[in-house]
């Protein structure tokens, strides 16, 4: 049924067009259109902010291309055949770049809504030019602009890093409290936090809600390309992400349909190649956490309880800075936590025991058991969380256990393989950080 609202809106809509986009001292300002709908999304700053670009020509170009990580945002609520770049040109590599990150990073989104499309037949983009700019020059730059979404991740990350915090920056895409008290926690002042705030166009929520296509897009993406304009304009010579090998595993089984896509090792030499070729060889994006599962980082993480009280990356929570404790997201850090805490100090984070509510029966089996989908959130490998049990469980033995780790360790039989001495050689992170993550 959905894949008929798809087809009839792209018979409406034929074309998508990415018209213009301004660079303004505090500004940026994205303008697309379709038919007679208007979209202007905005990213607001301190001027100082971009004050420190050595080559506006790059910057402008940089800007444009952070306005193409936001148009399909805008595109996916009618999904026209055609998309027109009427501002700005790309050659036919750049073109195979976005529709690759498009596709994939809209998996989820055509899953959801039952569309059946391929690589192919699903965009055709057309730029006003092929012939695309060049830019030489540019120094190094010095320390490392970090990411910080709020999370156990980047707090880990923030920690590793701490013998460089004279010359890092937090970079926090609209701040709230969690994000902004664990920078803090890490010790990093306001003047060390590059704080940006992105609006959506009401037009587009207006479109959503009367009946157009809705779902997940790729907004690591969009996190890549800012971060990239405002460790350049700051002088960074690293953007150092928080992206886990976990990060890697598709959401359903047998398929490449992965939530988080634009945080997969694939996007990441992607995106790295794309910022090499087109704008500058530094700063240089990468994983800081790419080697490690989420075992490790959680290990890795409860030794810093300073963060404890302050941390929080539950979606439906974040307006409040607060654990939902009724999620997917919510319960698998609970778990994973529940390996290395004991009880009363889950309760203190999540409220109470989530491993006593049968109603997350089922989010839990998403979590845990092969012949169930793992939810569409940023969560671990199913291998990770199956780990995390058996250890929380062994842990409390003796002790009455709640309901749901009680019934996993009646039915669950084998031992999980341990993942402390796991390095995925797979990542980006200079050889100069790598013993970070030996130590």
């Amino acid at each position: 049924m959905t894949d008929n609202k798809f087809n009839r809106l792209r018979e409406k809509h034929r074309e998508f067009i990415y018209e213009s986009y301004e660079l303004n001292k505090d500004s940026f300002v994205f303008h697309f259109r379709m038919d007679g709908y208007e979209f202007s999304p905005r990213w607001s700053f301190s001027p100082e902010l971009i004050q420190g670009a050595d080559n506006k020509e790059l910057l402008s170009y940089a800007v444009f291309s952070l306005g193409m990580s936001e148009l399909v945002s805008y595109w996916k609520c009618a999904c026209p055949k055609t998309v027109r770049i009427n501002c700005c040109s790309l050659n036919k590599e750049q073109i195979k770049f976005w529709k690759k990150l498009y596709f994939n990073g809209l998996g989820e989104f055509f899953y959801r809504n039952g569309i059946k499309t391929d690589i192919d037949s699903f965009m055709d983009m057309i730029p006003c030019s092929g012939k695309v700019p060049e830019f030489t020059g540019g120094g190094r730059g010095q320390g490392f602009l970090i990411p910080v979404g709020g999370g156990k991740d980047s707090v880990v990350t923030l920690e590793l890093l701490n013998n460089y915090k004279d010359v890092n920056s937090c970079y926090i895409l609209n701040p709230r409290g969690a994000t902004l008290n664990c920078a803090h926690t890490a010790g990093y002042p306001d003047d060390k936090i590059i704080g940006v705030k992105r609006t959506i166009d009401k037009q587009l929520l207006e479109l959503n809600a009367a009946g157009y296509l809705n779902g997940h897009t790729p907004i690591s993406s969009v996190i890549a390309f800012s971060s990239w304009i405002f460790a350049y304009c700051n002088g960074k010579e690293y953007i150092a992400l928080s992206n886990e090998s976990s990060a890697n595993e598709s959401n359903i089984s047998g398929t490449n349909i992965n939530h988080q896509y634009s945080k997969s090792t694939e996007f990441e030499a992607d995106f790295r190649r794309y910022t090499k070729e087109y704008f500058n060889d530094f700063p240089e994006y990468f994983s800081m956490l790419r080697p490690w599962s989420e075992w490790q980082i959680t290990k890795k993480f409860v030794k810093y309880p300073k963060y404890f009280p302050v941390f929080q990356s539950c979606n439906i929570g974040s307006k409040t800075d607060t654990w939902c404790s009724n999620c997917a997201k919510c319960l698998y850090v609970y778990i994973m936590l529940a390996a290395f805490l004991p009880d009363e100090e889950l309760i203190k984070i999540f409220g109470k025991n989530m491993l006593r509510n049968e109603e997350y029966r089922d989010l839990f089996k998403g979590l845990v058991y092969q012949d169930f989908d793992k939810p569409f959130e940023c969560v671990g490998t199913k291998a990770e969380i199956n780990l995390a049990l058996y250890t929380a469980a062994e842990k409390r033995k003796g002790d009455d256990l709640p309901l749901l780790l009680k019934e996993y360790f009646e039915n669950y039989h084998d031992i999980p393989r341990p993942l402390d001495d796991f390095f995925d050689e797979n990542n980006f992170v200079p050889e100069k950080f790598t013993g970070l993550l030996k130590e």
